[in-house]
């Protein structure tokens, strides 16, 4: 479990987060959207003690991860999204990484990397990016770690390794596992990523599984131009205009992310009245 309370961080005179929280549950693969600069990667390494916040409490299966201890560091792996690579071949590398991680699994390890395609013989750092990123990630998987930290995990992948990718990561999922993908690519991970995470001005302005964003946004191609006051979102595309509402009928409709997203950063407060009035009706 991951529970971040009234966090506030920033860089020299630049407050980054101010009175930030979240709370992450084991078995899930949480996506984490957000602007360039609004903080993701900043987040990322504050969960895994690279960063230290100015105050408030992060706790990381209930450690505090900026003393880093070793019970810890056994538990959390961080892909970033500027690799960097030692001059070894995988073989070398999984004989020398693999034993900080109790639960590393050597089967998973190479199925991963059979999927993926990558040879045990050449040097990693002589690799393109997309190899090297295809190599971490079949480690990451492998490594047992209840807390996968992803930064941009897709980025540098070609069109069929995202797609094994997307099939390996929802296969080795646990219950007792975090997985946070910090991503822009969203359409990568779309069907993959839940619940969805929106990080805004310092703050998590949206944290809601797709299934609750499903009952209570209605997203529809129209053929004629909306300019209803009950509109949330519209973009002309091809064979009409793609439209965001609140959900009034009991029919469930097909959920796009990237569209999600422009939604929330466009209508913050009334998003969040929306989902506001429901919990309060399930509740009662």
């Amino acid at each position: 479990m991951v529970a971040i309370h009234g966090l506030s961080f920033g860089y020299s005179k630049k407050l980054l987060f101010q009175n930030l929280d979240l709370t992450l549950e084991p078995g899930n693969i949480y996506g984490l959207l957000g602007k360039n600069g609004a903080g993701k990667t900043s987040l990322l390494k504050l969960m895994c003690g690279l960063r230290f916040a100015r105050s408030g409490g992060c706790r990381v299966l209930d450690v505090d991860p900026g003393s880093r201890p070793v019970h810890l560091l056994e538990e959390i792996f961080y892909v970033p999204e500027e690799l960097g690579v030692p001059p070894l071949t995988p073989a070398a590398y999984e004989r020398v990484y693999a034993p900080f991680y109790p639960r590393f699994d050597r089967n998973v390890f190479h199925q991963c990397m059979k999927e993926f395609e990558i040879e045990n013989d050449e040097r990693l750092s002589r690799r393109s990016f997309g190899e090297k990123k295809k190599f971490l990630l079949s480690f990451a998987l492998a490594t047992g770690c209840r807390m996968l930290l992803l930064d941009e995990p897709t980025n540098g992948l070609d069109i069929p390794s995202k797609s094994q990718f997307r099939k390996l990561l929802a296969g080795t999922l646990r219950e007792d596992q975090i997985i946070l993908v910090s991503t822009h690519q969203v359409r990568d991970m779309q069907n993959v990523i839940d619940p969805i995470i929106i990080l805004d001005d310092g703050r998590i302005i949206f944290k809601q599984p797709m299934e609750e964003v499903t009952r209570r946004l209605s997203m529809r191609l129209e053929t004629e131009e909306p300019s209803d006051a009950g509109l949330l979102f519209s973009e002309k595309t091809l064979g009409g205009w793609l439209t965001v509402r609140a959900h009034t009928g009991r029919e469930e409709t097909n959920v796009d992310i990237e569209v999600l997203f422009r939604t929330v950063i466009g209508n913050r407060s009334k998003i969040e009245s929306i989902f506001a009035a429901q919990t309060e009706v399930s509740h009662e």
